[in-house]
């Protein structure tokens, strides 16, 4: 980890400036005019290829690029200097803007340089797009992820760099733990971070996704569907404190007889379906055998 506190970027983008910024001159006296902003050509800066940030909407470029041709770009784009390629650029925060620059066809923006690390402009990355809820909770997580990962942070350090608490940090990284097809689902915004955390630590997380999906669940519905589980056909299954005396006889009788916990399910249409619920291999392989026999 880094020799300087994480603590302090807790106070935001704008704050850091100061710390960062490389003079660009001897500072003015007080008599002096104020020092022209420093500018750089559009094709001279390229984007971080460490930016959470990976998808920007097309319809949202469009609403910029058009401000920018009617007024200029007024908030500089923020860099730092690509250390082998002098005159070059590496950006640190406002990449749409620098995106939507290229689509109103003007060649040269404002920018403010800092000289930072690796480490430190992921960190000015994470907390911008942050706090300006730019992120979407997937690029969030990566977000995060990389600076466990490559920076060795603690999740509380993590906590201080971004001023979240400890438990947004620790339920926000547990999103990665879903398969691809509902981290995809989050990404596009189909499902929110509260759907997805109802669906991590159920046994058919991609089906129950599509479900909420479909039926358009809120929060709270699509933590009872994760509770009660999928359903074939989507009808709705009977709870386990639902079932009758005879199923529990039953589940117990066959249970008793292939050494396996059972689970029957009825649906109101008389169908249903009997899940056997095996610990590991060796127990699947004792419940074959019983089953041939």
């Amino acid at each position: 980890m880094a020799q300087e506190p994480p603590r302090r970027l807790g106070r935001g983008l704008d704050a850091l400036l100061q710390d960062y910024a490389v003079p660009d001159a001897a500072p003015a006296q007080a008599s002096e005019a104020p020092r022209t902003p420093l500018t750089a050509l559009l094709a001279s800066i390229h984007p971080n290829p460490r930016n959470p940030r990976r998808d920007f909407s097309g319809e949202e470029l469009e609403d910029l690029a058009a401000s920018i041709r009617a007024h200029g770009l007024v908030q500089p784009v923020v860099v730092r200097p690509k250390p082998d390629t002098p005159g070059e650029y590496e950006i640190i925060a406002g990449e749409r803007r620098w995106r939507a620059s290229q689509m109103a066809g003007i060649h040269e923006v404002p920018i403010t340089v800092l000289e930072v690390s690796d480490r430190e402009a992921l960190e000015l990355a994470i907390v911008e797009n942050v706090q300006r809820s730019d992120l979407n909770p997937l690029e969030e997580a990566q977000g995060y992820q990389a600076l466990i990962q490559e920076f060795s942070y603690s999740q509380g350090d993590l906590a201080d760099v971004i001023g979240k608490s400890r438990v947004h940090v620790t339920n926000t990284l547990r999103l990665l733990k879903l398969p691809e097809k509902v981290l995809e689902h989050l990404r596009f915004g189909r499902l929110t971070a509260g759907h997805a955390r109802a669906l991590i630590n159920t046994e058919e997380p991609v089906k129950l996704a599509d479900i909420a999906i479909a039926k358009g669940l809120s929060v709270r519905d699509t933590e009872k569907l994760a509770q009660r589980g999928a359903e074939p056909s989507g009808g709705t299954a009977r709870q386990a404190d639902e079932k009758d005396a005879d199923t529990i006889a039953l589940e117990r009788e066959i249970g008793d007889r292939l050494g396996i916990k059972v689970d029957i399910r009825h649906r109101p249409d008389g169908r249903g379906e009997v899940r056997l619920k095996y610990r590991d291999l060796d127990q699947l392989d004792a419940v074959c055998n019983r089953l041939r026999a």
